[in-house]
């Protein structure tokens, strides 16, 4: 019943029973004895309240919303509903189109249930699409992607990035220690690269730590960062390189931008360098910002060599990605603001009347945002582990918020010409000079005015999800 797993049995397995059988269970995840959160989820939700109230706030979404970039209930409604209103006709299309495939194959239903939608809409991308996880792997071989996001970090930061291996003791034989300079040959930072998967001893997942941060030290000295980096890919092997999936390209470009902004923050106080002090729903802009870079035709290309021809990918097949990333997007977006949505109203708008309990609120945002209705079993609360067991609780609007942010940012570059080298340093630096540089120093707010000379607008995110 873990995601990571269920998600992709869901996509593959033809056994529609037993595709049932599994989106069954997760639906009913945690919600029955012996291990039954229904109770537990109401507990949190009335401590919340106490806590809140305690501290002098009407509800606990306030509370969270003090040391956040967003600051009112207002404005995180304002951006769920703008979001939503742009994804609801295009859902329903989605809907309709995966409908309309599953039937033109044979599949007699009146209408696609959960265990179908994600088989069908696959089977529709493969179709579309054309291309295979493997087939991609073939053109992003580790140490080569390594390099082009080094030189794409020097382009837009103006850093040198070079091995520094020896210079400490690594844990492992894998790890690498890499040095940051600027162009006069001091060095800012160092980090920590442990690439590969190794079962036995590390867990899953991949994630950025800050090891040491910038200070000031009593002597007048700057002590410089120190980060990590950590992936699980497949290790490389018989003589040959590391082969990466595009997701797990598009995971070490987002941990990259994290580590950057730990690395080349101006800031000497340890408590607001870097990604210190940064509010929750902007800690993720950089981190995303990076992510986009992999959707640049000329950087995708930059990365990319196939094991076997030493050819860069083809135009043909880079265009299939880019149309690839937006199928079904709008159908995300809205789960995505369906479950933003059902954290506030719990912390801001809950108990009410016409509430019940707290599954009543959820099913109403289902009601308001997805495009086809929930299993009458339905019981996510009891497993929504980021806001009730994480740091999400009134936060999970986060994702979408900083994802705002991090494609109005890229659309400075985008405006600036991609293909004009000097107009993209001129941003880059003005991006490592707000974003990168500021850390917690300065709300983040005036940051991106800083940075882009006005407030966000969700255009370039929808204009990116082919929603615009």
């Amino acid at each position: 019943l873990d995601a990571a797993v269920a998600a992709p049995f869901l996509m593959h397995v033809r056994d529609r029973g037993r595709r049932e059988t599994l989106c069954r269970a997760m639906a009913t995840k945690a919600a029955a004895a012996p291990h039954d959160n229904t109770a537990r989820v109401e507990r949190i939700l009335e401590l919340r309240r106490e806590q809140a109230s305690l501290l002098g706030h009407p509800h606990f979404a306030a509370l969270s919303l003090a040391s956040k970039m967003a600051g009112t209930l207002a404005a995180v409604d304002a951006l769920t509903e703008q979001l939503a209103a742009a994804a609801r006709a295009a859902a329903a299309r989605e809907t309709a189109e995966v409908l309309a495939f599953a039937r033109a194959r044979g599949f007699a239903e009146p209408a696609l249930q959960p265990w179908d939608r994600p088989f069908w809409a696959e089977r529709l991308s493969e179709e579309r699409y054309r291309y295979s996880d493997e087939e991609l792997r073939a053109y992003f071989q580790f140490p080569l992607v390594l390099d082009g996001l080094f030189a794409l970090a020097r382009r837009l930061f103006d850093i040198r990035i070079v091995a520094d291996d020896g210079a400490a003791p690594v844990w492992h034989p894998d790890v690498r220690l890499f040095r940051v300079d600027d162009p006069s040959g001091e060095s800012r930072a160092w980090f920590y690269l442990d690439p590969y998967s190794r079962p036995a001893t590390k867990r899953s997942g991949a994630w950025m730590n800050d090891l040491r941060g910038r200070a000031r030290l009593p002597d007048g000295t700057v002590r410089r960062p120190l980060a990590l980096i950590v992936c699980n890919q497949t290790p490389p092997a018989e003589g040959r390189p590391s082969l990466m999936r595009f997701s797990e390209v598009q995971t070490l470009f987002h941990e990259f931008g994290h580590t950057l902004q730990h690395m080349l923050t101006t800031v000497d106080e340890p408590g607001a360098a870097g990604l210190n002090n940064v509010e929750w729903d902007a800690v993720e802009i950089a981190s995303q910002f990076m992510e986009n870079w992999c959707y640049d035709r000329a950087t995708l290309k930059g990365v990319s060599r196939h094991i076997d021809t030493g050819e860069p990918i083809p135009d043909a097949l880079f265009d299939r990605i880019v149309a690839a990333k937006n199928f079904m997007a709008a159908s995300a977006m809205l789960r995505q603001l369906y479950l933003g949505a059902t954290d506030m109203d719990l912390h801001a708008r809950y108990p009410r009347p016409g509430a019940s309990d707290a599954d009543a609120v959820k099913r109403a945002n289902a009601a308001r945002f997805l495009p086809a209705p929930l299993l009458p079993e339905d019981r996510l609360l009891c497993s929504f582990s980021h806001i009730f067991a994480g740091g999400y609780a009134a936060g999970y609007y986060s994702y979408k918020w900083s994802e705002v942010l991090a494609a109005d940012a890229f659309a400075a570059f985008e405006e600036a010409g991609l293909d004009n080298d000097d107009a993209v340093r001129g941003t880059g630096r003005r991006f490592r000079e707000t974003f990168l540089a500021l850390g917690g120093s300065r709300h983040p707010m005036d940051v991106f005015k800083a940075f882009r000379g006005r407030e966000p607008s969700v255009g370039p995110l929808l204009r990116h999800a082919g929603l615009a």
